[in-house]
């Protein structure tokens, strides 16, 4: 298969890892807000809020896609040296949004299930510790640029 291939297959395995991870998660914090907000509708702010953060390692994930179709994918070196290298680096940028995604689904469904018992006021501490995990999507996003860059792809 020709570099082009392989990076291209990189690409989409990386937007997949992101799109899938980030539905599992959603679906973690959203199956936990339907029973939150049979208790209390009044947090249904706060339950829309943590259950979407899960959403944007598909957006990490998207970056990474476009980088490689329109900046690594057009440098390629001719001689096909480093197409593998492309798709071995979406490969890490898919499990770290697909994990990050479904870990941080997983504390803002505990978050959002002790919504009702303390009244709103778990919210806060529940957007911090999620923003932690959120912390391995965005590195994910950031180890794919440095790698890029440090191949001469982009």
């Amino acid at each position: 298969m020709s570099p082009e291939t392989w990076a291209t297959i990189g690409g989409a395995i990386a937007l997949v890892g992101g799109m899938v991870g980030s539905s599992i998660g959603m679906a973690l914090g959203a199956s936990a807000g339907t029973a939150t907000l049979s208790e209390d509708s009044g947090q249904f702010k706060n339950v829309i809020i943590l259950a979407a953060l899960p959403m944007t390692q598909t957006f990490y994930a998207l970056i990474v896609t476009i980088l490689v179709i329109t900046s690594v994918i057009p440098n390629l070196p001719a001689d096909g040296s480093k197409g593998i290298a492309v798709l071995g680096i979406c490969i890490i940028s898919a499990c770290a949004e697909l994990f990050s995604s479904i870990y941080q689904g997983t504390v803002c469904a505990s978050g959002i299930s002790l919504l009702p018992k303390t009244k709103g006021q778990i919210f806060t501490s529940t957007m911090l510790l999620a923003v932690y995990v959120e912390l391995i999507g965005v590195l994910g996003l950031v180890f794919c640029i440095m790698t890029f860059s440090l191949l001469g792809l982009m």
